[in-house]
């Protein structure tokens, strides 16, 4: 094992323990199919990638067209170090969320007629959206915990149209959008001018500048869905923090394992506790399930794969974050210099 994690550590700059090839070897055992293998592995997509083409190369694996297959060698590996196939043991019925959607039936209803025709993800400004389950659910995890009735909540990037299914369900005192795409401000416009939803303001605007005055200090809630970068972290998720009016407010943000390993993980942790002084409450894995984008031929994922196929199901998959405000929190302000770098990384795969 330690001779198949140094062979690794040549290929990659992202860490690699022992750990990491047991749980790839793991996925293996559950699945042929690479992107189901990079899905239960919760490994980044470049590190998985890595770690497929050495055990193909010290012959541990094989690859059959569109399928990876363990070789005798490769099953001799597994038996001697006792790694098991892994399992899904995901709840049927909330999809792990932990929030069931009965009461939202009508609203899911609603949401999926008027995103019908929405504007499809753009590769330019990193583009993708969740399924209506996920939106919905994610209302009905704010409304669980306080954060959205009668409240002001301020949304980040809406690629996902979070503001549609808060307006369906009347419970925010106010909505404001801040999106890049214009195309997305103007479906948004109309959906609200549809469901005659009066209380939102939508903003085309980049984030890499600083916030305007209108936004900051004023809202209970945001939520956004950040690259996964620490530059973008902090700039998503800071901008986020500093819409916020004080103590005692919420935020909500996605962060992968597909495109962040565990270290990076710990920056991101160490940003949210010593530079914004905040307090995470809640972590639901794989919260938030990703439709195929369109364009995985065009990214940085489809170069690296040993094998190339489209993928059949929806592999991409978030945790949901929640954090809240305490007295001393502090978002960031600042203007954000950073260029390409704000998107890539070396664990990105999706860009």
């Amino acid at each position: 094992m330690e001779e198949i994690v140094s062979k690794v550590s040549e290929r990659t700059k992202i860490p690699v323990y022992s750990r990491t090839i047991e749980n790839v070897l793991s996925a293996v055992l559950s699945s042929d199919d690479v992107w189901r293998i990079v899905d239960l592995s919760e490994e980044p997509l470049p590190l998985v990638v890595a770690v497929l083409n050495t055990l193909g190369e010290l012959g541990y694996l094989e690859f059959d067209g569109s399928r990876i297959i363990l070789t005798t060698k490769g099953r001799e590996l597994v038996e001697k170090y006792g790694i098991g196939p892994r399992r899904d043991y995901t709840c049927s019925h909330c999809a792990g969320r932990t929030v069931e959607l009965d009461e939202f039936s009508d609203l899911l209803a609603e949401f999926r007629a008027i995103v019908r025709d929405r504007p499809e993800p753009k590769h330019d400004f990193d583009q993708a959206y969740v399924t209506p389950e996920t939106t919905v659910a994610r209302v009905a995890l704010m409304h669980s915990r306080g954060d959205i009735e009668n409240r002001e909540v301020f949304i980040l990037g809406d690629d996902d149209l979070t503001s549609v299914a808060l307006m369906l369900s009347g419970l925010p005192k106010r909505i404001a959008v801040l999106d890049i795409d214009d195309r997305l401000v103007r479906f948004i416009e109309r959906a609200a001018a549809e469901i005659g939803y009066s209380n939102i303001d939508m903003f085309t605007f980049d984030l890499r500048e600083p916030l305007p005055d209108y936004a900051l200090h004023k809202f209970d809630t945001f939520i956004t869905d950040p690259p996964e970068t620490v530059d973008a972290i902090r700039a998503f998720v800071g901008r986020g923090i500093a819409t916020l009016k004080g103590p005692g407010c919420a935020g909500y943000f996605g962060l992968t394992r597909r495109e962040s390993s565990l270290d990076k993980w710990r920056e991101i942790q160490r940003l949210l506790l010593n530079e914004f002084g905040v307090v995470v409450t809640d972590i639901i894995r794989n919260f938030n399930e990703y439709v195929n984008w369109g364009y995985e031929e065009e990214t940085r994922a489809w170069k690296l794969l040993p094998v190339k196929v489209k993928p059949s199901y929806n592999w991409y998959k978030s945790y949901m974050f929640r954090i809240q405000t305490l007295e001393g929190s502090r978002g960031f302000e600042d203007r954000i210099t950073a260029g390409d770098e704000l998107y890539n990384d070396e664990e990105a795969s999706t860009t």
